[in-house]
């Protein structure tokens, strides 16, 4: 790590993060939420609300693709993906969910508001993210696509648009 010029996991814990937070929607697969972390890592992401039936730290499942992220990203489960977003939503995060409707906006057409906190919800790979959830939402954002299948698998979905994100608020 030191070759590579990386902070510790304590340096990490104290170093300022950025203004983004990741909710992860009933998301079944530990794969997936190992990535996530993996990813909240890469980008300094504030914290992972991890919701409903989503796995938790510590499985071995989780640490396979985290690759020890667990260790340096805060986290919280919540027992519905609901409770996370009223707790986002009064502490000022703007809530983006991720997801194929009517309506959504094409990532490459959103502009974040510069100094704004974003919360970016991402729901189970089968249902995607619940109803109630999309209705609270301030913004539905799309991943634009070009081929055959209808999605992205979330851990893809989750890098594109963190890295989105952390490029249109100037966070490099």
């Amino acid at each position: 790590m030191e070759e590579l010029d990386r902070i510790s996991v304590g340096e990490f814990k104290e170093t300022e993060k950025s203004p983004i937070v990741l909710v992860l929607d009933n998301v079944r697969s530990l794969n997936n939420v190992g990535s996530a972390f993996r990813t909240a890592d890469a980008f300094r992401i504030a914290k992972i609300y991890l919701c409903g039936i989503t796995g938790t730290p510590p499985h071995r499942d989780i640490q396979k693709t985290a690759l020890g992220a667990t260790e340096s990203v805060e986290w919280e489960y919540c027992l519905n993906t609901g409770i996370a977003v009223e707790k986002l939503k009064s502490s000022g995060y703007r809530l983006c969910a991720l997801e194929q409707v009517e309506n959504s906006t094409m990532l490459n057409e959103f502009t974040p508001e510069k100094g704004g906190k974003y919360a970016l919800i991402f729901g189970n790979e089968v249902f995607g993210v619940e109803e109630d959830v999309l209705k609270a939402c301030d913004q539905v954002l799309e991943i634009p696509q070009l081929g055959t299948k209808h999605s992205l698998n979330i851990s893809v979905s989750l890098g594109i648009a963190v890295w989105d994100l952390m490029v249109k608020l100037e966070q490099f």
